[in-house]
């Protein structure tokens, strides 16, 4: 048994790889089946991000059809929905040289309608599920992800072995459900991020040490993932650039399509929003995620650095 509890695939045994997207998440991920045992054909513009799952055992494909060619499970893990759309689509797209009885799983937090979309032009025979994760890319690393799962039982249960390498599988429903599940834990992650930085300022602008309040908030009704796993990112002062503002500006624009189904007002996402917003014009759509809690501290014109080894998670 591997390290997250699942029987790995000696000899390249179990169906064959096809893994595109080889950066900050989708590495480690392909690193684990690699290491689980599969036979895993890789492909990534970035050539350096290439040859390091070469190293770790991956083939090298020439393209993104030649990595989908081929390959039983085709594995996309994509920055947003324009990625996906122009990996799968068009001339040369990788939807379309699948073969029969194939299986493509896109673990990008992506746009529900239009992985429908492209669910409805893929070849005969050739099977969709949606699969976005969350945990960070610590949680990769591990194998310690959580991954939202939407799709017909069938090509799900196909997939369900290898997902099990990279975490914990939790069946959402029918395609499209598990974009729709990942979005509403960004929700309420994007909305603690904010509060937390919030939180700080209050308490530091009134006598409270900064170490302190952070233990306070670990150990009452306060705690949070984000007050564990972030909070240090901000004490470090690099603000978790893992995690860039301009994926949560994207993930919080795809939420915006989906809170039009809901027939009511929505004013503390709507506040989370502006907040992220803000930040990103402040620092750029490159600079991390806990940004969001600096413009706060640079605002107030407050220090939230604390001295201490703050290992980054992503090294963990």
């Amino acid at each position: 048994m591997d390290s997250a509890g699942t029987a790995p695939a000696p000899g390249g045994a179990g169906p064959r790889v096809g893994f595109l997207g080889l950066g900050t998440m989708g590495g480690p991920m392909c690193r684990r089946l690699v290491e689980a045992g599969y036979s895993v054909t890789a492909y990534d513009l970035d050539a350096g991000a290439l040859a390091a799952v070469v190293e770790a055992g991956a083939a090298a494909a020439e393209s993104a059809g030649h990595c989908a060619r081929g390959a039983d499970l085709f594995m996309t893990s994509l920055p947003g929905p324009p990625q996906v759309e122009a990996v799968m689509t068009g001339a040369g797209g990788a939807l379309g040289v699948m073969s029969p009885g194939s299986v493509w799983v896109d673990l990008t937090t992506n746009s529900r309608e239009l992985v429908l979309e492209l669910a409805s032009t893929a070849p005969e025979r050739v099977a969709v599920v949606d699969s976005p994760v969350t945990g960070a890319v610590d949680g990769a690393r591990r194998g310690e992800l959580t991954l939202f799962v939407g799709g017909e039982s069938e090509p799900v249960a196909v997939a369900r072995p290898v997902l099990q390498h990279l975490g914990t599988v939790i069946d959402c429903g029918p395609l499209g459900a598990g974009n729709v599940v990942k979005l509403v834990t960004n929700q309420l992650w994007f909305a603690a991020a904010a509060a937390l930085g919030e939180g700080l300022a209050v308490g530091v602008a009134n006598g409270v040490e900064l170490r302190t309040l952070w233990e306070a908030i670990l150990n009452s009704v306060g705690d949070s993932f984000v007050a564990r796993h972030d909070a240090p990112s901000i004490f470090a002062g690099h603000y978790d650039p893992s995690f860039p503002l301009a994926l949560c500006v994207k993930d919080l624009g795809l939420l915006a399509d989906l809170e039009a189904s809901v027939d009511a007002d929505l004013p503390v996402t709507a506040a989370a929003r502006s907040a992220f917003e803000r930040a990103a014009a402040r620092y750029g759509l490159d600079a991390g995620e806990m940004c969001v809690a600096r413009r706060i501290a640079d605002d107030a014109r407050m220090s939230m650095r604390l001295e201490g080894d703050w290992t980054p998670h992503w090294e963990k």
